[in-house]
């Protein structure tokens, strides 16, 4: 029997125009995968339809391509349309079995030999990237994108040559992290939530947490905006807010944010949603169609944050 998601909600709840404010919004601007993965979370539709969509953006390397992650552009496979691709199967119950298989050999094939992943690589030259994910000749291994997909690994028990360095890379990135960069925060908390040694994720979330908090790399308070400094080359508005970090109560980066803070932000997510149904995207829009394609999965990961806070129960 094909696994679903969630019922719809009842038409008398609170949350139901929410949702349904997004629905039209999904139904009318977002690719197909979007539209099924709005269906699997919200109208209790199949994981099967899921991952049939995504599977259109895999090549034939077994990495993900085709922008799969819409700031990347063109056919090739990259390590970040992996990260995107490993959350999708992830949010389905489905990131195991032979197609993880799969994804870890495309993992192995373009690690550097430290075992970490770039985040963008040379692949086709030609390819249109944001000016946030420049291609270089030859890259390095980033935390960036190595954190996350060790992190979603880890979470469904999936074990494999690779993520043995791989991990041991990512202790030593999030060791060395000091004077840093909010989505790389993002990385190390991807990471930390779901490594098996949870004593020392618990210690490094810790020291994180302090400086987050020190450098003002959370905007703790949404209605001063101007307390806390835009990050380099991020647009005006690209400020990360503690649900940014703690995505769900559970992640190790809840501990960083008191309840108050938390219940701003989560006030503030929710009236975020904006007349045609979806939610903003903070990034730079180096051009219409890349807005157009991250809104509704902006919009998708709104509610599921929502959600995961009992605030669409």
């Amino acid at each position: 029997m094909a696994e679903t998601g969630a019922p719809p909600l009842p038409p008398t709840s609170p949350a139901h125009a929410l949702v349904s404010r997004a629905e039209q919004f999904v139904w009318l601007t977002a690719r197909v995968l979007e539209q099924r993965r709005f269906a699997y979370h919200f109208l209790g539709g199949g994981a099967d339809a899921v991952e049939t969509a995504l599977a259109a953006y895999r090549n034939e390397d077994d990495g993900y391509g085709h922008a799969l992650e819409p700031d990347l552009r063109g056919p090739a496979s990259q390590p970040l349309h992996v990260v995107h691709a490993l959350r999708v199967l992830d949010s389905i119950g489905r990131c195991g079995g032979q197609r993880v298989e799969r994804v870890c050999r495309y993992l192995t094939s373009v690690s550097t030999r430290e075992g970490a992943l770039p985040a963008v690589r040379p692949g086709r030259r030609g390819d249109p990237s944001a000016p946030s994910a420049p291609v270089a000749d030859d890259p390095s291994g980033e935390l960036l994108a190595t954190g996350p997909v060790v992190g979603l690994l880890h979470r469904n028990e999936v074990w494999h040559a690779w993520l043995f360095r791989a991990t041991d890379f990512c202790w030593q990135a999030v060791d060395a992290l000091e004077r840093t960069h909010p989505y790389k925060v993002g990385a190390a908390v991807a990471f930390l939530d779901s490594v098996p040694d949870r004593p020392r994720a618990e210690a490094a979330a810790d020291r994180l947490g302090r400086l987050v908090r020190e450098q003002r790399l959370a905007a703790l308070d949404p209605r001063e905006p101007g307390a806390f400094p835009v990050a380099p080359a991020h647009a005006s508005g690209e400020r990360l807010l503690p649900h940014d970090y703690a995505r769900t109560p559970g992640s190790l980066a809840r501990a960083w944010f008191t309840d108050e803070e938390m219940a701003r932000s989560l006030r503030h997510l929710e009236e975020e949603q904006q007349e045609d149904g979806g939610w903003p995207v903070r990034r730079h829009r180096w051009t219409p169609g890349t807005a157009l394609e991250a809104r509704p999965i902006a919009t998708i990961e709104a509610l599921r944050t929502l959600r995961a806070y009992g605030l669409l129960s």
